[in-house]
């Protein structure tokens, strides 16, 4: 929200001293969020003044239309002679009122005006148009063409309100009320002390019969429609000066006159208007939800398909709005350049509930300076005044009546009331401030209070975000000032530390990055059409989604159950900006939802829960087990002097998948697979005792495709919170023996269907305690030589004892025990 300073002036009597950064540093202080000051005209330097032109003449020879003109500046330029200036734009004529730049001036960024000689002629100064006075967009793409009226000589700078502050405040989604003139100004008059010049306090008729008909089919959507009528207005009658300039100020583009006015009335009050052509709209305007293959076409020339949950305004035809969001082109305000011009006009004033209005900006992509408003929450009692405003400025700035005729459908509501303790901000921010200091500042954000120690306190309209008892407690605290309260730092008991979870998630991290991994974080956000290019079983149980019922993106509505699409995500996009060999690694939440869910209770904030309490929210919530996945693409080891590199491969991703398990204390038995996304003859289950805690390999080349992938990508994903759960991570120390090693090989021929991981399974519990380690080093398949469907597996074995030197006898024996388990467990026979 952009705020003039001049404007805010209006409202309320600032020390004239103060600048636009004393002002940002008052509402800082008092919780508004000013991001910026910007000093409008700071570099800005005269004579700049208003002339009129009095010839112009046509160079010819040029690439592009070049004009020489004459202008009277009055006595600006010290003579009373025309000044002589070339121009390019064509936008004006003889007898037009223009700004005129002289000699010896200074524009925004630092551009100087001096007399110089252009296209065979010497121009001595410039007509300007709004860019080069850094005013912003007024639509006309060319030279700044005043009134008839305008005085010749004027000072511009002052005409145009030139030099100026403007504050820019990013407003929270709780706070609609300062998205306007009016509510920053109450916030301004509250932090310096001083009264507010409400300027919805207006002299408002009551409704009566001879208002425009208005029916409201949908109270909930909407639960206060005024329509007021102006007639007559003057379609030649332009925005004046002074308010095209305050909606440049705030952002916003200059129309026409109606269209001008709502805008203004808009951004001083808070309450968003929509002004219809009369002698377009038929019959009477309706308030209803859309129906099944409606189609509007909107202001901005989109033929929407309407929602049944869209609220609509219409007339006999059928929709003319969608509410709250953008009017529609049937009854579109007719600017006197495009034809006759609109001369009647109907004024809306109304509102809208704010969840209805906020979806269905999101679902037709179409955000407002209107729904922003509406959604963030609109005084309802605004309304009324709004409507009058907007009817005061048409009648003195167009030459319009105000019909007798008031509309106004109102649906039963009371305010909202809250009863709070007196000293309940006392205990929310440790500091005592006591009843008459919370009373006091209560009050001054429109509230009405009654009551002693149990205090009654009715919400002003203008706040709707005030729903509860600690609500009114921060707003006691931030007029008292976030800076007063009592810095106390916590004391946490010695020797808490990282939780057993934490350190395992953060170890995890660091050994994958110690083996060239980096990572990659990623939104949690998915859409449930992933799950088929992960190509997963129509009863997998990660296509149960946990849904969100406000997303960010609607194509992406629900929360991850797997870390996969994410890193594929940013793979795609790093590989599709020049860097192919990838290794990158993420460990985070998925989210599982439970078999019954629950809604979870609201916690007081005023003690610590109860453990109770704090198990139902726990109840509540989705699982969230915590991940790690890695993807890889492109070559593992780079190519040089030293070798030829190799590409990643899915033993790669098994690797990974061990290290993560080693650093929790767990041993991955590896076996053959099938899962999902990666390929059936290349996937690995990752095993834990019984238990599959994730697979690792090369993806399928489906995914691939599905995911605009590099050719053989390897992915691994696992559990991490069942490695914690089955490993022990305490730290050992090796244990290291005076004694030799013993070392014997053997190759096995075994049916190629048998998994290696059952192999060595049973040679390990076929050598017993001598066996300190084993490594399969090599893997033969020859049909000639082995016969078919068979293959070979090399081990070495490593005997050694703690406490003497094995004889040759002791781990043969060792390792025969060891070929003779394996065959009566495999099949496995030693190669000849």
């Amino acid at each position: 929200m952009r705020v003039p300073l001049s404007w805010l002036r209006e409202y309320v009597d600032l020390p004239a001293t103060e600048t636009g950064r004393d002002v940002q540093a008052k509402l800082i202080s008092a919780g508004l969020e000013v991001e910026s000051v910007e000093h409008l005209g700071a570099d800005l330097k005269g004579p700049l003044v208003v002339g009129q032109v009095l010839t112009i003449e046509e160079l010819e020879g040029f690439k592009k239309p070049i004009r020489f003109c004459t202008v009277d500046v009055g006595q600006a330029n010290g003579t009373g002679e025309p000044q002589e200036i070339v121009c390019g734009a064509r936008n004006f004529a003889v007898g037009d009122k223009v700004v005129v730049v002289l000699p010896g001036a200074t524009l925004p960024g630092g551009f100087s005006i001096s007399a110089r000689k252009t296209y065979g002629r010497t121009s001595h100064g410039m007509i300007c148009s709004s860019d080069e006075l850094g005013m912003g967009d007024d639509g006309t793409k060319g030279i700044i063409v005043l009134p008839p009226e305008t005085e010749v000589g004027k000072n511009a700078i002052e005409l145009l309100e030139l030099v100026d502050e403007v504050l820019d405040i990013a407003v929270t989604a709780n706070r609609g009320d300062c998205l306007s003139i009016r509510g920053v100004a109450r916030e301004a008059a509250i932090a310096y002390g001083l009264p507010l010049r409400d300027p919805a306090l207006l002299d408002v008729p009551g409704p009566n019969a001879y208002g425009y008909p208005v029916q409201v089919s949908d109270p909930f959507g909407c639960d206060r429609f005024t329509a007021r009528t102006v007639t007559g207005l003057s379609p030649e009658a332009r925005s004046p000066i002074w308010l095209q300039r305050r909606l440049q100020k705030v952002g916003m583009r200059p129309i026409s006159l109606a269209v001008d006015v709502t805008n203004y009335v808009m951004t001083e009050l808070g309450q968003p208007l929509h002004a219809y052509d009369r002698s377009l709209v038929q019959g009477t305007i309706g308030v209803r939800r859309a129906e099944e293959g409606e189609q509007i076409e909107t202001l901005d020339g989109v033929t929407r398909k309407l929602h049944t949950e869209d609220l609509v305004i219409t007339d006999e035809r059928g929709p003319i709005g969608l509410a709250g969001v953008m009017g529609g082109a049937n009854t579109e305000i007719a600017d006197h350049t495009e034809g006759e011009g609109t001369t009647d006009v109907v004024i809306e004033a109304a509102h809208f509930d704010a969840v209805s209005i906020a979806r269905t900006a999101r679902r037709h992509k179409l955000s407002s300076e209107a729904s922003r408003r509406f959604e963030r929450g609109v005084d309802p009692q605004a309304a009324a005044a709004a409507a009058q405003r907007t009817v005061d400025l048409l009648v003195l700035l167009a030459g319009g009546t105000a019909e007798a005729g008031v509309t106004e459908v109102v649906a039963p509501s009371a305010p909202h009331t809250i009863s709070v303790p007196a000293d309940h901000p006392d205990k929310v921010a440790g500091v005592t401030y006591g009843r008459e200091t919370v009373v006091r500042r209560l009050q001054e954000v429109g509230c009405d209070v009654y009551g002693q120690d149990e205090l009654i306190v009715t919400v002003p309209s203008w706040r709707p975000d005030l729903q509860e008892i600690n609500d009114l407690a921060e707003e006691v605290i931030r007029l008292e000032g976030y800076e007063n309260l009592p810095s106390t730092l916590p004391k946490p008991p010695a020797g808490r530390g990282l939780t057993h979870r934490q350190r395992l998630h953060r170890r995890a991290g660091r050994v994958l990055a110690g083996a060239g991994y980096v990572e990659a974080p990623n939104y949690p956000f998915v859409g449930e059409q992933v799950f088929d290019q992960l190509l997963l079983d129509a009863d997998d149980p990660k296509r149960r989604v946990v849904k969100l019922t406000n997303p960010l993106n609607d194509e992406e509505p629900a929360l991850r159950t797997s870390l996969l699409p994410g890193l594929f995500g940013a793979l795609r996009r790093n590989d599709g900006r020049g860097s192919h060999d990838l290794a990158l690694f993420e460990t985070g939440l998925v989210f599982l939802p439970r078999e019954e869910q629950k809604i979870a209770a609201v916690l007081p904030v005023d003690r610590r829960p109860t453990d109770e309490e704090i198990a139902e929210l726990d109840a509540a919530l989705p699982e969230q087990p915590r991940h790690v996945a890695v993807v890889l693409a492109g070559a593992r080891e780079q190519a040089g002097w030293w070798g030829k590199g190799r590409p990643a491969d899915w033993a790669d991703a098994v690797e990974a998948g061990r290290l993560v398990a080693r650093e929790a204390g767990v041993e991955l038995t590896v076996r053959g697979g099938q899962y999902g996304p990666w390929h059936p003859g290349r996937c690995a289950e990752l095993v834990v005792g019984d238990t599959v805690v994730g697979h690792a390999g090369e993806l399928h080349p489906r995914v691939v495709k599905a995911f605009g992938l590099p050719a053989r990508t390897c992915a691994m994903e696992l559990d991490l919170d069942v490695l914690e759960a089955a490993g022990d991570d305490t730290p050992q120390a090796p244990a290291i023996s005076t004694f030799p090693v013993a070392t014997q090989d053997v190759a096995l021929v075994v049916d190629k269907f048998v998994p290696h991981a059952e192999v060595e399974a049973a040679l390990r519990a076929g050598a017993g305690e001598l066996l300190e380690g084993i490594r399969l080093f090599d893997v033969y398949e020859n049909e000639e030589q082995l016969g078919d469907g068979k293959k070979s597996l090399a081990y070495a074995l490593r005997f050694r004892a703690g406490d003497r030197t094995l004889t040759v006898d002791e781990a043969s024996a060792a390792r025969d025990a060891a070929v003779a388990l394996a065959g009566e467990r495999t099949g496995a026979v030693l190669r000849a």
